[in-house]
């Protein structure tokens, strides 16, 4: 290389931000930057923190959008519904391609920093029980690692108290004149569901004849592709643990891994798997 180096000023970009707002003062880098505290000297806990809070903000924009879901479905709006649906199974994909980083940590690096952790897990984490009571999974006994947060348990309440995603796209099916067995009567949205014959044979109707109902048609296969990247993210959620811890107990108390198996097995839209069986 030869000459004078590149200056972008030269060709009119901004270099002095005195009294205006930069890219770290729009983002607040200084707040999300100074947040990574490790309590031990092990090299590897920045990873294992960094790891979990981004993993926090991208469910915070997933929460963000499926209550925007949501309220579109609500309001008949389904191709925007359809673009914000996508946006949250790529948030998971985006989710589940982090445990590859995570995996480079070898069981003997994480017991390093271990003991520093005390008995915080990620089962802990409100804004995932948040995605699993608003997709349809609603465990009341999973509120009570958030007793001790009234702020959080109001949140958590606060979905409980109206119709899940699933909810909503069975009421639309209802509104579309399918049967689905008295479940847009429902007034009481606390407990979780359980599979409807008659939502069963809509679907069915839907997938029979995808020409006819083409939105409904397309609304199924995008819950059933957010739950796909979802199940993939608890999945590579157990094999990574089990790559670091093997079977030992998870640091808040849970059996770690058979614990994390037992959660794959929940199923968020069950009449959507169900259906590919029977048709």
């Amino acid at each position: 290389m030869s000459g004078k180096p590149y200056d972008p000023s030269s060709e009119g970009a901004q270099m002095s931000f005195s009294g205006r707002m930069s890219y770290g003062d729009y983002l607040r880098l200084e707040r999300v930057l100074d947040a990574q505290e490790p309590l031990s000297s092990a090299h590897d806990e920045m990873l294992f923190i960094i790891q979990h809070q981004t993993s926090e903000l991208w469910m915070k924009l997933a929460i963000h959008e499926i209550r925007a879901a949501m309220l579109a479905i609500r309001e008949d709006r389904l191709q925007p519904a359809f673009k914000m649906l996508s946006r949250v199974a790529r948030i998971f994909e985006q989710l589940t391609g982090a445990w590859d980083v995570l995996r480079t940590m070898t069981p003997s690096e994480y017991t390093e920093f271990r003991a520093s952790l005390g008995q915080s897990s990620g089962f802990q984490s409100w804004q995932y029980r948040a995605i699993e009571f608003l997709a349809g999974n609603r465990n009341l006994a999973m509120l009570k690692p958030h007793e001790h947060r009234p702020d959080i348990t109001a949140k958590l309440e606060d979905i409980l108290a109206a119709p899940s995603l699933y909810d909503e796209a069975l009421r639309l099916l209802a509104r579309n004149g399918f049967d689905i067995g008295g479940e847009d009567k429902r007034t009481d949205w606390r407990e979780t569901r359980t599979e409807n014959q008659k939502v069963l044979d809509a679907w069915k109707a839907v997938y029979r004849e995808p020409t006819t109902h083409w939105m409904l048609y397309e609304l199924a296969e995008k819950l059933v592709d957010f739950e796909d990247y979802f199940r993939r993210w608890r999945f590579n959620h157990v094999t990574t643990v089990e790559r670091i811890i093997g079977l030992k107990r998870g640091t808040g108390g849970t059996a770690g891994v058979s614990y994390l198996r037992r959660m794959l097995e929940v199923e968020l839209f069950p009449e959507l798997w169900k259906v590919r069986t029977e048709l």
